[in-house]
């Protein structure tokens, strides 16, 4: 079995036979061990997180936490299939699906050439270009490995090996600059859109839990200014810091344009791909606003046309694993935190984070929440697995201690994603990224940290103010 199951397991039975504290009932508390035995599976993986999730799940019906349908005497109490109806799961399964079409056309890829054709005369436009691209994909690919690791980091090692930048003594030539830029911007949009990376709606029901709405659009308000901005200022400060030593890249802008040209006018299933993607973000952005249609059903419209005009069949649709891989994980990890919330056990521990936090007002201890929250994911190798042990706990404590509940929700939901260019481990595009071979660990962790205090800073001063100026708060 291995210290992969053994760990959880001795955990699980601590928590079991343990005492608890007295404001807790035995329920939150046998709740809580289980919840805490499958995060630890989950980082030692043993197996697949969708199977570990699914053991955690049958874990508290066997032991009666929580029953596997809904109960008819208490309609309102938290059960083990409960995440599988969600509609903010559904959003997830769907913009995975959507994806499939980006990357089966070959879309994506053409609109990051296209980025690069006019942008790549300098190793800093080059960055910036690819920036734009996994921009523009980001509202309809929620898979940050898929843009940053699928799309991306093939394009940039085609502008490196252009300049005969390998891995090795000439990686500093392009190569390492452009993985660290690559993987940066791609943590910035996945912040950006609800839809751009598979936690986000995750962190949408969680924040839902604590009665806090947090709508597509609302997401893309408050993210727009500190987003450009970023990825305005986080690739210039890597360039400022870990500079490539070739500046001028004439060279990128003609391979882009003759890739462009190799690749002719648009195809049938890319025409019909550009103009879903415009219709699905019109009614993400208005949608639900203007004409009453959510998003999840806006996304399953997008996918609808998508098999009618045939550029997905249903042979993509049961094939894309992802999808079906990610709702599996995603309903399993909702129901775990509706029941923690449900038994009172996130009242608690925010109540003694806030205790702690007391004397503070409502706008540092939040800054410091917020700190602490992003810093503590040198200790987690998946932006998920963070999410769901520290978000909602987090997020109640910033609201026990008065803070703007909506903002709260939103700044912590932002920070779920920049913090994924920390390490070469920390989750989204890095790992692949880091897998080219182009940097060290030292380097990269070093042009991390500075990055990420550079995002962190502009997500906290210059995103609160904005999203004060526009009303969030």
């Amino acid at each position: 079995m291995g210290l992969g199951f053994g760990v959880p397991i001795i955990i699980a039975l601590i928590f079991w036979f343990s005492p608890h504290p007295e404001a807790l009932t035995d329920q939150a508390w046998r709740m809580f061990g289980i919840f805490v035995a499958t995060i630890v599976c989950i980082i030692m993986a043993p197996m697949p997180m969708g199977a570990v999730t699914i053991i955690g799940m049958i874990a508290t019906v066997l032991t009666g936490i929580v029953p596997l349908s809904p109960d008819s005497d208490n309609p309102g109490a938290p059960y083990a299939l409960v995440g599988f109806g969600n509609s903010t799961i559904w959003l997830i399964v769907m913009a995975f699906l959507l994806s499939r079409g980006f990357i089966k056309t070959g879309f994506g890829r053409r609109v990051a050439l296209f980025f690069v054709s006019k942008v790549g005369g300098h190793m800093l436009g080059v960055g910036y270009g690819l920036g734009l691209a996994d921009l523009v994909l980001s509202p309809a690919i929620p898979s940050a490995t898929a843009r940053g690791g699928g799309i991306m980091a093939p394009i940039m090692k085609s502008v490196a090996l252009t300049y005969d930048s390998e891995p090795g003594p000439t990686s500093r030539r392009a190569g390492a600059y452009l993985s660290l830029v690559v993987s940066n911007s791609n943590s910035i949009t996945c912040a950006m859109f609800l839809t751009a990376m598979a936690g986000n709606p995750l962190i949408a029901s969680l924040a839902g839990e604590l009665g806090v709405d947090i709508s597509w659009t609302t997401w893309a308000m408050g993210a727009i200014v500190p987003g450009l901005l970023a990825l305005v200022v986080v690739p210039l400060v890597i360039y400022m810091v870990y500079p490539p030593e070739l500046k001028k890249t004439p060279e990128v802008q003609a391979m882009a344009r003759d890739e462009l040209k190799q690749l002719g006018g648009m195809s049938y299933g890319e025409k019909v791909l550009g103009a879903t993607f415009i219709v699905l973000l019109l009614l993400w952005t208005v949608g639900d606003l203007a004409l009453g249609i959510s998003a999840t059903t806006t996304a399953f419209v997008g996918v609808i046309i998508l098999m009618v005009f045939q550029v997905l069949t249903w042979e993509d649709i049961i094939r894309e694993k992802a999808a079906w891989d990610t709702m599996t994980w995603f309903a399993v990890l909702y129901m775990m935190a509706t029941a923690l919330s449900a038994y009172g056990f996130i009242d608690w521990v925010s109540e003694v984070i806030a205790g702690s936090l007391g004397a503070l007002s409502w706008l540092t201890a939040l800054i410091l929440l917020v700190v602490i929250y992003f810093f503590a994911h040198y200790f987690f190798a998946s932006a998920t697995a963070h999410i769901s042990a520290m978000y909602i706990a987090f997020l109640g404590a910033a609201l026990a201690l008065g803070a703007p509940p909506l903002l709260s929700a939103l700044i912590f939901a932002y920070c779920s994603n920049i913090f994924q260019s920390l390490t070469h481990y920390a989750g989204g595009a890095s790992p692949t990224l880091f897998g080219m071979k182009y940097n060290s660990v030292a380097q990269w962790w070093g042009v991390g940290l500075v990055a990420g205090v550079i995002s962190l800073a502009i997500w906290i001063f210059v995103g609160m103010g904005w999203m004060n100026l526009i009303g969030l708060w």
